[in-house]
């Protein structure tokens, strides 16, 4: 191919399949020169996004645009994966700006707006593709994911992937398998086995906080309620605190906590004040749990 720009539409069928994105080796490939990429991009046909790694025409980023630039920069031998590979598998979402990748047994660095992990090795199980882009499974995303979340978005990951069929406990206990010394192994593994421990139920949940309160001489709630038009597990009136028991018996899909938190909003905006609680902080952390009722109390007197 000539540099006179009879390249361009190899470019831009290139880019097209990337998501607007070249790396530096396809225009090479394409027959520009060092010179012909610098006058475009100083016409601004080209735009740079990554050390080597080009929009290309403009600016405008597509969905996932960002993803597949990072796949690029690191050139195709790091995958997606923690919380980027959990928002796109829609289990997590991923907030803080940062692409996160994984690559194998290779040095490389992470750069800004990208978060780089190494592993030594990464089996074909533990891999997939989504959306044109590589990246971890859903059972391994999980196990990563539990190396930065809080144990209740753990929770919510986990209860949405099942929703959402992507993997089950046999899968994430295989996953913790290749890996048992990956950080958040063992926050996974606590959650399996926690949920094999009986369960409580919205009676249960009201019985074990009212021996909670009693032994620590707190006034009791009401339970069961409606307060604004929603349905609340308990109420103290008027210090207007609500408190709600979350838990796979009632609750644990994205729906369900979806609505739970357009409910809150419309608590809050009544003037209630909403804390959540766990059935397992109820059974494994009750002095913490009534100490922070304690607080929540006295601040509303």
């Amino acid at each position: 191919m000539q540099v006179n720009g009879c390249g361009d539409p190899e470019i831009a069928r290139v880019a097209a399949a990337q998501r607007g994105f070249v790396v530096r080796e396809q225009l090479l490939a394409a027959g520009l020169g060092r010179g012909a990429i610098s006058h475009r991009l100083e016409r601004r046909r080209l735009h740079r996004f990554h050390p080597g790694v080009y929009l290309v025409g403009h600016t405008a980023l597509s969905p996932l645009a960002a993803e597949m630039a990072a796949v690029l920069y690191y050139r195709g031998h790091a995958i997606l994966s923690h919380a980027s590979a959990a928002s796109i598998w829609g289990f997590a979402d991923s907030t803080d700006g940062e692409v996160a990748l994984t690559i194998v047994g290779k040095d490389a660095r992470s750069r800004p707006g990208l978060r780089l992990f190494r592993t030594r090795s990464l089996e074909r199980r533990d891999l997939r593709a989504r959306a044109g882009l590589p990246l971890t499974s859903p059972a391994r995303t999980l196990l990563d994911f539990a190396g930065s979340s809080s144990p209740y978005e753990l929770e919510q990951a986990v209860a949405e992937a099942r929703v959402r069929r992507l993997t089950d406990e046999r899968e994430l206990r295989a996953a913790i398998g290749r890996a048992p010394c990956r950080k958040g192994a063992e926050s996974l593994r606590r959650l399996l086995d926690g949920e094999r421990d009986p369960q409580l139920t919205r009676s249960e949940a009201e019985r074990k906080l009212c021996e909670l309160l009693i032994d620590a001489q707190l006034p009791l709630p009401e339970a069961n309620l409606r307060v604004c038009g929603c349905e609340v597990d308990f109420l103290w009136r008027a210090e207007k605190l609500v408190l709600e028991v979350d838990g796979h018996g009632f609750h644990g899909h994205r729906a369900a906590f979806e609505r739970d938190r357009r409910r809150d909003q419309r608590l809050v905006a009544a003037g209630y004040r909403v804390i959540r609680v766990t059935w397992r902080q109820m059974v494994g952390e009750p002095l913490a749990l009534v100490a922070r009722i304690a607080r929540a109390l006295a601040a509303g007197s």
